[in-house]
């Protein structure tokens, strides 16, 4: 078995990207389908990422109650030490329809970060993201939920000052927020961003401008919350047919292309799937494929 402890050698999926004063792989992967999987395949899938040299990791402790993070800890600790741990507060799990309820206070925030520590067995969250609750899609704060975003900054950096998380992050953010964040020297933001939804293309500017992560989530779109897939554009499928690859892979390789800033974290359950995603990284685009794809966005 290989020992998962070790650093891996020099060379990330998708090339190297600069996240928070950690250098990580700009494709890396997304926990959050793990919360549906059993240990064996959970340990089974993430040894191989860390073999495939994934140094980026998302979760948080509101998947299945902090299972994922169960998952992570059988696997990989003791963990190498490049390994980059990404987690997200401002959410927690309950019993009902739906199974998650704000927790947005600055008390709720660093017990997040402690169940984190707890459950991930860290001394320190590399990352810790907060996911704001101000728009869709997910869950929205109402009334005594809602908090503003200074007071919720203020903590994270006290937890950061006090050494349990290394960064701040945030993620479902509008640009004055991300504008509002900076003086506190934010690390990444998580918004939702694919080749056909580019709404956001005004923060990943931003972001880039400051030398700031871009982690997009939903980069392939989602039927749950009506998000258009660009697998299924038929300009997408013509050029995965010419590139002989997937729809998905040339919807990925674009945003790698568009936006040097930007950092992937697809998820999946499959080791099969996992190496397709990090073989995004050598999809060639043409210029003539990138104009087309360029010109699918809105």
């Amino acid at each position: 078995m290989t020992d998962v402890t070790q650093s891996h050698p020099a060379g990330r999926p998708g090339g190297p990207l600069s996240l928070g004063g950690y250098e990580i792989g700009r494709i890396g992967y997304g926990a959050m389908q793990l919360e549906h999987a059993d240990r064996g395949t959970a340990t089974r899938l993430l040894r191989r990422a860390v073999e495939l040299g994934v140094n980026h990791i998302d979760t948080a402790s509101f998947y299945g109650d902090a299972l994922v993070n169960g998952h992570l800890r059988a696997a990989l600790h003791p963990y190498p030490e490049d390994l980059v741990i990404v987690s997200k507060v401002g959410a927690r799990r309950v019993e009902a329809p739906v199974p998650l309820e704000p927790a947005q206070r600055p008390d709720q925030l660093r017990a997040q970060v402690q169940l984190d520590l707890r459950t991930l067995g860290l001394e320190q969250v590399p990352v810790v993201n907060l996911r704001r609750l101000d728009q869709p899609p997910g869950i929205l704060a109402r009334g005594a939920d809602v908090v503003p975003l200074d007071d919720q900054l203020a903590e994270l950096i006290a937890l950061r000052e006090e050494g349990l998380i290394g960064a701040i992050g945030l993620s479902n953010v509008g640009m004055a927020q991300i504008e509002q964040a900076l003086p506190a020297r934010i690390a990444c933001v998580q918004n939702a961003y694919s080749l056909l939804d580019r709404s956001a293309e005004a923060q990943l500017a931003l972001c880039r401008a400051h030398d700031i992560a871009w982690v997009p989530f939903f980069p392939l779109g989602s039927a749950f919350d009506r998000l258009p897939s660009p697998a299924e554009d038929p300009v997408v499928r013509r050029i995965a047919a010419e590139r002989a690859t997937t729809p998905a892979a040339v919807s990925l390789a674009w945003i790698l292309r568009h936006a040097d800033n930007a950092a992937l974290i697809p998820g999946t359950r499959s080791v099969a799937h996992l190496e397709e995603n990090l073989a995004v990284a050598d999809v060639e685009l043409t210029a003539a494929h990138l104009a087309d794809l360029g010109a699918l966005g809105r």
